[in-house]
């Protein structure tokens, strides 16, 4: 099957065009959240297309929890590195190695990973086009009319599709979004920036195979931190801000410089808006219901975003679904009912910790200064690896409570 899978092309995935095709659902975006979304509605039988534009571009870690794998199917033959560690280092330089414990976080290349995604709900019978969306309109009965420039250049014909609903699941600046959700253009974003390098060929203080490192430091970001994460053959450099104007590129090459990583082979350089806090709205009561980054699934304090896109664009499928099967537009309420009831407290939490505790590079150095302490690894990576907050330990919350309690007031050494 994976075989299969990735022996498909998307000129070999598209039916012959036809202008005004009316589809069961027209899911714009082929990253995580809508690749999963087409997958899954193809399998419920319905008639899918899936658009997705060529030149999509989008800096991520790639970093995937093995519940990822479990809940979506994954195999792990599409991981290009297994983490174990995950260093934090400090505005002052000091290092803490956090142990993921029992498992691994993998590590996906991008590109090879969205495909994959894309050729699987193919393969499960969603039609394909290559093409960008960029006007939403009603026919005379009230269909949803989706038009969009076909091919992979921004200039290429305009073709319209109809659709009974509509999955929006194209981006954190989303033209369906903005289109047809009210309220969606206030959504908080992180600018964020990363430089794809050939891998150093040996690990050292500054770069582990087998390690991500997160760097707490206002030059390299003043609200959120920079990264080393590892590829396999290549590595993720990069960095992050919510601050307009602030050299992101510039904090990437210091990092470089500082970490000796400067000479590497730079392969190419990317960089993208993510959204860090989910939409207070996310269906129009009516045809049109948004995941992924266009959701704002994107976790705060992390950045984690894959597996809350897939989750979310799984939880999108099946609200059209409910709606296609009763006729009740009111289904569509149903998914992010569904996602914050599952994780967000988890985004609360990640929300005020990242609020406080990267605002100074005082209280950076005391967050990382936090996490030398075992019960925060432990539960922090417990709730990491099974997607939500950890409340069977009540002891380890109240001494993780209290160390916090003496971090605040200054009477624990930083």
């Amino acid at each position: 099957m994976n075989e299969q899978l990735n022996d498909l092309t998307p000129e070999e995935s598209s039916a012959p065009y036809q202008d005004g095709e009316l589809f069961d659902v027209v899911v714009v975006g082929g990253g995580p959240a809508g690749a999963t979304a087409a997958h899954d509605l193809a399998c419920a039988g319905r008639k899918v297309l899936l658009l997705d534009r060529a030149w999509r571009t989008k800096p991520c870690g790639g970093a995937v929890p093995p519940q990822l794998l479990r809940d979506f199917s994954i195999p792990q033959s599409l991981l290009v590195a297994r983490v174990n560690t995950a260093r934090v280092i400090s505005p002052t330089a000091k290092r803490v190695d956090i142990p993921v414990g029992d498992g691994f976080v993998g590590m996906v290349d991008r590109d090879v990973f969205d495909e994959w995604l894309r050729n699987r709900a193919v393969a499960a019978g969603a039609t394909r086009r290559t093409g960008a969306f960029t006007q939403f309109s009603r026919d005379t009965d009230g269909t949803a009319i989706l038009s969009y420039t076909e091919g992979r250049s921004r200039h290429g014909a305009t073709r319209t599709v109809r659709a009974k609903f509509v999955v929006g699941a194209d981006g954190a600046l989303s033209p369906i979004a903005r289109q047809c959700i009210p309220g969606s253009h206030k959504i908080k974003h992180v600018f964020a920036y990363h430089e794809i390098v050939k891998s150093p060929a040996a690990d050292s203080e500054a770069f582990g195979h087998d390690r991500v490192d997160v760097y707490y430091n206002a030059p390299l970001s003043p609200d959120f931190y920079a990264w080393v994460f590892p590829h396999g053959a290549t590595t993720s450099i990069g960095t992050g801000t919510l601050q307009k104007g602030f050299g992101l590129k510039e904090a990437v090459t210091k990092l470089r410089a500082d970490t000796g990583m400067d000479k590497l082979e730079t392969i190419r350089k990317e960089g993208a808006p993510i959204p860090i806090k989910p939409l207070p709205r996310w269906d129009n009561g009516r045809d049109v219901v948004i995941a992924g980054d266009a959701a704002g699934v994107v976790a705060p304090a992390s950045g984690e975003g894959i597996f809350y896109a897939m989750t979310g664009g799984r939880l999108a499928a099946d609200a059209v679904e409910q709606a296609l099967q009763t006729g009740k537009a009111s289904a569509l309420k149903q998914a992010r009912r569904q996602f914050m009831k599952m994780h967000g407290p988890v985004f609360f939490v990640l929300d005020v910790m990242q609020s406080f505790w990267y605002s100074t590079d005082n209280r950076r150095e005391r967050f990382v200064a936090i996490c030398r302490d075992r019960d925060v690894q432990q539960l922090t990576f417990d709730g990491y690896m099974r997607k939500q907050l950890v409340v069977a330990k009540p002891l380890s919350h109240v001494r993780i409570f209290f160390k916090n309690l003496a971090h605040l007031a200054g009477l624990a050494p930083a």
